[in-house]
């Protein structure tokens, strides 16, 4: 898996946009816009997966999803 992956699910780094809704001026002028990343809260735990202790890096939404089955 790619680095800050979860290795549960495989969510990965998304890319977006940020966009500044204060253009000086006229209406015809456009936003700023700038590049900005969406990271996924990717932590490493010891879960007990198949009778067996395992390091993961695992997103705490798979975490949750994994306290609530248990």
């Amino acid at each position: 898996m790619a680095s800050g992956a979860c290795d549960v699910c495989g969510k990965t780094t998304m890319f977006g946009r940020n966009i500044r809704h204060t253009h000086g001026g006229r209406w015809e002028r456009k936003a700023h816009k700038t590049s900005r990343t969406f990271r996924p809260n990717v932590s490493k735990q010891r879960v007990f997966v198949a009778g067996a202790w395992h390091r993961l890096n695992i997103c705490t939404r798979c975490l949750r999803t994994l306290v609530k089955s248990a």
